[in-house]
């Protein structure tokens, strides 16, 4: 007979051994995070994690054909866990994970995911922005820097090889975006090796441990790589794309030209919105919202005493007072518009992230094609900020009137504020550092812009033009994306309509319609996922009169992470019923 001590002992550890639903799930979410790290090294890294140190990513069909048949064992696993069993936080963990997986699934039996480059992105710049997003803290960090420096070669081989296969099958990218494009890869070519930006980590001081003859071997390792390994495959790719890729573009911009092509854009819709609208309904809501917002212009233009909304955009688009004359002036008044929304946070959000950010140029062999600004998250785990990146390319096109907006998009109170702080919170690691549901991100960042009339951000008419013709972008992309993909457009047409109805100067527009043929659906999520915010708020503040907090309902948005529409409506829901 055991003791009562031991007696109650045992029974406690027999109950922690019986399965449960809870258990279950929480069993099946670690295991997914960690075959995600193992398949990839390089964000593993990212994160903190070194099992992957050294290595990258498996590009290859067969490896993908591998993950999508564990993904598809994954959602079967949670298929069988029974909801009835689960909280309402972890059903929405279940719910998430199913749906990232199976969307992956989904995706591997398109063609099109051998297409690996667009106008806005491809395996080529992603290599090129690695010390970017590597932690350079330790001797081991370098060393593992380089190891990947030197698997260029096998990568970049393995993406030429898919790419020809899928040139071969008929997916290739349309001739209208690719012009310019062969600078995105000959650009990363520096004529001085120490000014490369594969170069960047070695131009400070040695980690600590590191003797200064070890850090002297390690730069020179650096350089020999960079020239005689890493710059040669650039070559390789730009020679390839020159002669047997760009001759056979095709000739047509919507995707569904291609092989399945319907399909594929409609599964790129399901899961840019996270909704089933079709893109009939897409395009006829795109419609209403250019409408209203094209008389709130004609408004803003009579107010700041022009005619109409085309003398005021004309002004706007021609005067050189409203543009930079240097990329450092530009640069200087971004930060000083960051700074300044900074400063402005508290009294909106309760919540606010640790982890700051810094504000760069866009590398300049992207530049010229790609889009007015992005930002990248950090990681606190390993130390790097998130960065809020500026075109400063063409310049008489980048005007100071929109950089109000662009900022609070970008930046904060938009996608650092919202991601940073996902980051912190307390969630399965999947969903604080993959989980990016492109409605909710940038539905986020695009309600921030109209939050920024609140707080007071528009303080000209130029600025409240400027504010509108970003608003009236994202709504034109609904009707053009939808007018490209799934209605015949033209790369004309969808220009003509966007130089028509915002106030986006023509360089900005091409850089964007010739983002919306490559990278298809993905422009879509931004004004659905704001409408539905901007509901949400409206809802709220209806049922809560003066019960309502503005900061409460941000903490609210922001307290789960990035998540589907229809989980952020049961989320507010809940928020307004605990308020009452």
């Amino acid at each position: 007979m055991l003791k009562p001590f031991l007696a109650a002992a045992a029974l406690l550890a027999s109950t922690a051994a019986v399965a449960t639903p809870s258990t279950d799930l929480k069993a099946a979410i670690d295991a997914h995070w960690d075959w995600f790290l193992t398949n990839n090294p390089v964000w593993a890294s990212s994160l903190g994690d070194h099992r992957g140190d050294g290595k990258l990513d498996d590009l290859s069909l067969a490896a993908a054909d591998r993950q999508t048949s564990e993904a598809k064992a994954f959602v079967a696993r949670l298929d069988a866990i029974p909801d009835g069993g689960l909280d309402g936080t972890e059903r929405t963990n279940k719910a998430i994970l199913r749906r990232l997986l199976s969307e992956q699934a989904e995706g591997a039996k398109f063609g099109e995911r051998m297409m690996l480059f667009s106008t806005y992105s491809g395996w080529h710049q992603n290599f090129a922005g690695l010390a970017d997003n590597s932690p350079f803290n330790s001797a081991g960090d370098y060393e593992s820097y380089l190891k990947r420096l030197a698997a260029y070669p096998a990568y970049n081989a393995e993406a030429l090889k898919i790419t020809r296969q899928a040139v071969a099958a008929g997916f290739i990218q349309p001739c209208a975006v690719l012009n310019g494009f062969e600078g995105s890869i000959t650009g990363v070519i520096a004529a001085d090796v120490e000014k490369s930006r594969f170069y960047q980590p070695f131009l400070g001081n040695p980690p600590v441990g590191v003797s200064a003859a070890d850090w002297a071997a390690m730069r020179a390792r650096a350089k020999a790589l960079i020239k005689d390994v890493v710059e040669p495959e650039y070559r390789k790719f730009a020679d390839y794309y020159a002669k047997d890729y760009k001759p056979k573009c095709r000739a047509t911009v919507g995707v569904s030209a291609l092989p399945q092509g319907k399909d594929y854009y409609a599964l790129q819709v399901r899961s840019h919105t996270t909704t089933d609208l079709t893109p009939d309904q897409i395009h006829e809501i795109g419609l209403g919202e250019v409408k209203r917002i094209r008389a709130e212009m004609e408004d803003v233009a009579k107010q700041a005493g022009y005619p109409d909304r085309a003398a005021f955009i004309a002004k706007l688009r021609t005067d050189p007072k409203y543009f930079a004359k240097t990329p450092a002036e530009l640069m200087a008044s971004s930060a000083l518009q960051a700074k300044t929304i900074d400063g402005m946070l508290p009294k909106y959000f309760g919540r606010l992230p640790r982890l700051p950010y810094g504000i760069k140029a866009i590398p300049a062999e992207t530049a010229e094609g790609t889009t007015t600004a992005y930002y990248m998250p950090g990681s606190p785990k390993v130390g790097i900020a998130g960065n809020y990146y500026v075109n400063t390319s063409k310049l008489p096109q980048r005007p100071l009137w929109e950089q109000a907006a662009l900022t609070a998009h970008e930046a904060v109170p938009g996608h650092h504020l919202q991601i940073a702080l996902q980051q912190e919170l307390d969630l399965p690691e999947v969903r604080k550092n993959v989980a990016g549901f492109t409605a909710f991100v940038e539905g986020w960042a695009l309600y921030c812009e109209h939050l920024g009339i609140e707080m007071g951000l528009y303080d000209t008419p130029e600025k409240n033009m400027g504010r509108l013709s970003y608003e009236m972008w994202r709504a034109s992309r609904l009707v053009v994306d939808t007018g490209m993909h799934a209605k015949g457009w033209t790369k004309a047409q969808a220009i003509a309509f966007m130089h028509d109805n915002t106030a986006l100067t023509d360089a900005n527009i091409e850089a964007e319609v010739n983002r919306y043929i490559s990278w298809p659906g993905q422009a879509l999520g931004y004004k659905i996922g704001e409408i539905r915010i901007r509901e949400l708020r409206a809802k709220a503040e209806k049922a809560l009169g003066p019960k309502f907090d503005l900061r409460g309902f941000h903490d609210t948005v922001l307290g789960g992470g990035a998540v589907p529409l229809d989980v952020l409506e049961r989320t507010v829901d809940d928020w307004i019923a605990s308020r009452r």
